[in-house]
């Protein structure tokens, strides 16, 4: 059965020699286009890029190193470079509601152009307006205007002095105004003169004095009405004097942005808040020059003022320049801020908060719009507020810069919150198979924002075309890096590596970083050696000197099972003993290594008892493993009669949590071993899952398990009986280290693949397992018998005791 199980040398890896590339170096290979073996990713993604229908972002699924983030951002770009540029957008003071800054958009590159105009039109207009209202027309206008008044106000005078006379009353200037004096002779009355008056002249002189002040009191009415309609009429006439002065300057602006209607109307109404505002009032005709120099400077002051506070200013925040095609954007750190902007809160002159236009700034979102965003989703998510802020973008299809939870806020602030920026945007996110499929099961807004999922493996077929395209890849990184071109036999040793990251005779890995590594550090060990050309004995020792950096845990293990620290035997035979093996990964590094697995049987009813699992140091795969031992038993040697007998298996000396099946075919070995009295070759290490037939399933990190233990054989001493039994299913997946191949061409090592329980019982006790007859009973001295007749023992004893029991 050894025999017929072994594997010939041949088959433990696949090699590649310079004859089959079909070139001398990378020097003479063209450019490579594209990404090597991912076709059904690449296909996801154009497709995902081309439909513009809502909803269709794209999750870029797939493990780190296979190219998916260059590749995608490659992909848009090019893509991003054959679509329109789209438009600037600015955000200006909305003066019917100041905290709701006005949205205006422009055709691409002219906001800054528009902001800059606006500055220059808003100085036009003012020294158009200071002129005018420093001018002498409109100084003897104004001065028309006051003397008409006062003409009209000295005219009410004069008829209110007839008026008194006429009721023999003067007036006299007081404190209080205007008062009536009574006249005698036409000079006022004296105190003395009226006492001495009888009662009927002195009340016939207050109630004139009564008639009279209700007159003045008439007249200053309609003098105060008449400087109130003057101050109006000055108002009026300053405004259209203004108006007149700075429309023509505005009127050009309207002119040039005359189809962007959002942009005239917010232009006139800057119209209206520059000429509307009341002017200075006059102070009087003995001032005029004075009050002429003091209304400018007073609107000057005024004008810098609305200037500073951003009312007239052009707050552009996103702008295309110079750019070609549609904008791509990726974000390196998606905060909320950086994603969605922010409106800056400052302190103003007198200390206090103070928000408006000009403290507003863009994010990536608003930067993007009309074109790509590219975001790692791990950063995304580790923001509530922006992955949450994210999706209702999408989802409204609007973006907008206010400040996040303000509701959930001790102290809720009056903030600025600008109207909302249309968004036409597709999001391209990045991440892992398992982020991806976690938000798909618990995230319906992520179902409805990315219909589209390009998932790039972490292997390919090795085809011709792949292949062609690894070696193209390489001669890319060369020519990209400016390293060392490679030679035919170096690139032979890339694609081999390749097989061996992915497990794989027939696939190579598609985890491109880990190739550059290897083509880097190759390139340093040519530099070193002063070679012209990488060369494959470059990328051997590229290979072996990484690895040996990391494999300082793996050599402190078999230090310790070469003192006998840890105990293994690699010779001899053994009852109810079989050296499993476990893959240990510490950071970076995976190592196999042997861990001896025990096996007892003894009378009872407990059934298969293990130790890991009873003292929950073992995981749910290998709880489903040992059950799975207990329903081939019962297949096997349960048809007439219940199992009865109690075993234990154990990883000895192991202190870690076990899990996983793939030593499950290993603890069925070493418990048929215990139950038949059969030694197994401690020189043999198995690995395999089983089921409940008996089939061997195939498992994970084959090759690291055999090197392992090829190692602690060459510690403990080779002796050409050694090797490994795997499952035959997992033959494709052999890429053993040459050292290995060259052991088991010379008889040192050897490496058996089985298919079932029976095979590998033969291959390790020597005694084949045996098949049921039809009178129920297995092959005379097979293994299977000897199982069968043992536990039928057990069952007896246990009877037999139980029923000694029971009669005392």
């Amino acid at each position: 059965m050894r025999k017929r199980c072994e594997i010939p040398a041949a088959l433990l890896r696949r090699t590649w020699t310079p004859e089959d590339l079909n070139f001398a170096t990378t020097a003479d290979l063209a450019a490579l286009e594209g990404l090597v073996g991912q076709e059904r990713a690449v296909s996801a993604l154009e497709f995902g890029l081309g439909i513009r229908a809502p909803g269709y972002n794209i999750f870029v699924a797939g493990p780190a190193g296979t190219g998916k983030t260059s590749y995608s951002q490659r992909l848009v770009r090019l893509r991003a470079a054959t679509e329109p540029v789209p438009q600037d957008w600015a955000y200006v003071h909305n003066f019917d509601h100041a905290d709701e800054p006005i949205a205006l958009a422009f055709p691409a590159g002219t906001g800054p152009i528009f902001a800059k105009e606006m500055e220059e039109v808003m100085g036009e207009a003012r020294n158009a307006a200071l002129r005018a209202l420093s001018s002498k027309e409109y100084h003897g206008q104004r001065e028309v205007l006051v003397h008409a008044v006062q003409s009209q106000v000295s005219q009410v005078m004069e008829e209110l002095e007839i008026f008194a006379r006429e009721k023999g009353f003067g007036l006299s200037e007081s404190e209080r105004g205007l008062v009536p004096v009574p006249l005698v002779k036409g000079q006022p009355m004296q105190e003395a003169d009226f006492e001495a008056l009888n009662a009927d002249a002195r009340r016939e002189i207050k109630e004139q004095a009564q008639v009279v002040q209700s007159a003045i009191a008439a007249a200053s009415r309609r003098s105060v009405e008449m400087e109130r309609q003057l101050q109006a009429k000055l108002r009026e006439f300053d405004v259209q004097t203004a108006h007149e002065a700075m429309s023509p300057v505005l009127a050009r602006l309207k002119e040039r942005y005359r189809d962007l209607p959002k942009v005239v109307d917010w232009l006139r109404r800057v119209e209206l808040e520059l000429t509307g505002a009341p002017m200075y009032e006059q102070p009087s005709r003995r001032a005029a020059e004075e009050a002429a120099v003091a209304e400018m400077q007073a609107m000057l002051a005024r004008r810098r003022k609305q200037e500073a506070d951003g009312r007239f200013r052009v707050n552009v925040i996103v702008h295309q320049g110079d750019r070609a095609g549609a904008p791509v954007i990726v974000e390196t750190n998606p905060t909320y801020a950086n994603l969605f902007g922010k409106a800056e809160i400052v302190s103003g002159a007198d200390g206090a908060p103070e928000s408006g236009v000009m403290h507003m700034k863009a994010g990536s979102i608003h930067r993007a719009n009309g074109g790509y965003l590219i975001l790692q989703a791990a950063d995304v998510l580790r923001s509530s507020f922006a992955w949450e802020a994210l999706k209702r973008a999408l989802s409204t299809r609007m973006a907008r810069i206010e400040v996040p939870d303000m509701e959930n806020r001790m102290l809720p602030m009056e903030l600025t919150r600008p109207q909302p920026i249309p968004l036409d945007l597709k999001v391209i996110l990045i991440g892992s198979s398992h982020i991806y499929h976690a938000l798909y099961a618990g995230d319906e807004g992520f179902r409805k924002q990315f219909k589209v999922k390009a998932e790039f493996d972490t292997a390919m077929e090795a085809t011709e075309r792949n292949i062609d395209g690894y070696a193209r890849f390489v001669s890319a990184v060369c020519r990209r890096e400016n390293l060392k071109h490679f030679t035919a036999s170096a690139v032979a040793e890339v694609i081999e590596c390749s097989h061996r990251s992915a497990d794989d005779q027939t696939k190579v890995s598609a985890r491109f970083n880990e190739v550059v590594e290897v083509i880097y550090e190759a390139n340093q060990w040519a530099v070193q050696e002063g070679a012209t050309l990488v060369d494959g004995h470059h990328v051997r020792k590229a290979i072996r000197e990484k690895t040996g950096r990391a494999a300082l845990p793996e050599i402190g293990m078999q230090e310790m099972i070469r003192r006998g620290t840890i105990l293994v035997d690699v010779d001899g035979a053994v009852v109810g003993q079989v050296n499993g093996l476990t893959v240990m990964t510490v950071g970076d590094f995976s190592f196999g290594s042997p861990s001896r697995i025990t096996a007892r049987a003894y009378m009872g009813q407990k059934g298969i008892l293990h130790i890991e699992r009873e003292i929950a140091m073992s995981g749910q795969i290998h709880d489903k493993g040992v059950l799975t031992l207990s329903a081939f038993l019962g297949d096997r040697f349960a048809q007439t009669r219940p199992l009865a007998f109690s075993a234990s298996i154990a990883f000895e000396q192991t202190y870690v949590p076990v899990d996983g099946d793939s030593a499950s075919s290993t603890e069925l070995y070493a418990l048929l071993s215990a139950l038949s009295g059969l030694p197994i070759d401690q020189g043999i290490a198995v690995t395999g899952s089983v089921n409940q037939r008996g089939e061997i399933q195939p498992i994970g990190g084959v090759n690291e398990k055999i090197e392992g233990f090829f190692r602690v054989c060459q510690i403990l001493g080779l002796t050409g009986r050694q090797g490994v039994m795997i499952p035959r299913r997992n033959l494709t997946n052999l890429m053993l280290a040459e050292e290995i191949g060259e052991a088991v061409e010379r008889g040192q090592f050897h490496i058996w693949a089985v298919s079932t329980i029976e095979e590998g019982i033969q291959v390790l006790t020597g005694v084949v397992a045996g098949e049921r007859g039809a009178d129920g009973r297995f092959t005379p001295g097979s293994v299977f018998e000897r199982v069968d007749r043992r536990i039928e023992e057990l069952a007896r004893q246990l009877y037999a005791w139980g029923r000694n029991g029971h009669d005392e």
